[in-house]
């Protein structure tokens, strides 16, 4: 059990004898008195959990790092330097949908496709003279690169599907449901 407020109680005298008629109403493994204002009762909260929790098997394998595929995983890394580079402009309106990936003279060639809600939104996307989609997919492939260990081409595309984020088949195909 955890008694909160602990730092509250007026008179002070009056909380030994509240924690003990507490013990008496069940069986607790510990009761543990806190004041959230006290960065030393909230560790001591966060060690008794600790020491009462049981410890779980693991759910992966050690070397799984996720259970999405690289797909799912290239389309978020490319949807989140689009995020970066768009800052508030379109934070939501945006998804990014692999179209292919093929193994070609040793590299991996991804076509991706960004889609957005409305066509005023896709000049924003592309930036003046297509830098800011230039430099997205330069960043996104830099990560890819890493993250995949491999070399990889990246083609990017802005195209528009209004009401996507309303969609549910739409949600589906993306990845998103």
């Amino acid at each position: 059990a955890v008694v909160n407020k602990v730092d509250r109680a007026q008179p002070r005298e009056k909380l030994l004898p509240f924690l003990q008629e507490l013990s008496g109403r069940h069986d607790f493994v510990e009761i543990v008195p806190v004041s959230a204002h006290d960065p030393r009762d909230v560790e001591r909260l966060k060690q008794v959990i600790a020491e009462h929790i049981p410890v779980s098997p693991p759910l992966f394998p050690p070397d799984q790092l996720t259970d999405r595929g690289d797909a799912f995983r290239i389309a978020e890394s490319i949807r989140e330097k689009l995020t970066l580079e768009l800052n508030e402009e379109l934070p939501y309106g945006i998804a990014v949908e692999i179209e292919s990936m093929q193994e070609e003279d040793g590299q991996l060639v991804i076509s991706a496709v960004i889609w957005v809600d409305r066509p005023g939104q896709k000049p924003i996307v592309i930036g003046a003279g297509g830098e800011r989609l230039k430099r997205v997919g330069t960043q996104a492939r830099h990560e890819l690169n890493q993250l995949l260990g491999r070399r990889l081409h990246l083609t990017l595309w802005v195209k528009v599907r209004e009401d996507w984020a309303d969609s549910a088949q739409a949600l589906r195909q993306l990845g998103l449901e």
